[in-house]
């Protein structure tokens, strides 16, 4: 297969992704388990601003979505990777994942999640494409947070089901605390961005920067096809 200009060779990606997880010991145990059993689907694109790269990545998630098995035991993410993408700093990070985000939004056709809200100040935010809810977690070499400091510009989607297939299990909490114990041990604070699912909006969280109260989301969802909140 011939490589596009922004690809790396993809053998060579899932090496930088794999030592970044697993042999620098990555807190998110969860991140360590779904690389261990080769659950990353890792796909590349040219720039978090490009409405063509937004578009592909929208039909990449179709097809994700379409073969996410919820009867499945191991646990899998998608990973959007922008290999060439200049980061100067965490502002400039926050900037291009918002407007990818709201690029992406803006292309889906799908109703949003009715287990979600689409208020992004609303502590039941999450993002909806395809009509599923995803937790967005920003990764960049810029980040403060060494948790977050991926070798590329990277943006990954979880989905939300699998959260609550954590919480059906009772090792939500578990999970949540061993991640959290382990992330303080390596940066020496927790992150204070990090709250549970419907005690404070999640969109504070998807860049990976400290906001402050002040600090309001960038996204604005359109009318055209949202469900009702679950609120």
């Amino acid at each position: 297969m011939q490589l596009g200009r922004y690809q790396l060779p993809d053998n060579e990606l899932r090496a930088h992704f794999r030592e970044f997880v697993l042999d620098d010991n990555h807190p998110c145990v969860m991140a360590q388990t779904i690389f261990r059993d080769d659950e990353a689907n890792i796909k590349q694109y040219s720039a978090l601003k490009c409405p063509i790269s937004a578009q592909r990545l929208l039909d990449d998630l179709g097809e994700y979505v379409a073969n996410y098995n919820p009867s499945d035991p191991g646990f899998q993410t998608f990973m959007a990777v922008f290999a060439h993408e200049v980061v100067l700093d965490e502002l400039a990070y926050e900037e291009g994942l918002w407007c990818l985000l709201q690029t992406l939004h803006n292309l889906d056709t799908a109703p949003w999640d009715p287990e979600v809200s689409n208020d992004p100040s609303s502590e039941n935010f999450s993002l909806s494409l395809h009509g599923r809810a995803f937790y967005v977690v920003g990764l960049h070499p810029g980040s403060s947070r060494r948790a977050r400091r991926a070798p590329y510009a990277t943006v990954v989607f979880n989905l939300h089901d699998q959260f609550e297939r954590l919480r059906s299990m009772g090792a939500y909490h578990r999970v949540r605390d061993r991640i959290r114990k382990r992330d303080k041990r390596l940066q020496g604070t927790v992150n204070p961005m990090l709250s549970d699912f419907g005690s404070r909006s999640e969109a504070r969280q998807y860049s990976g920067r400290a906001v402050d109260e002040q600090w309001k989301c960038p996204f604005l969802a359109s009318a055209k096809h949202v469900s009702p909140s679950p609120e």
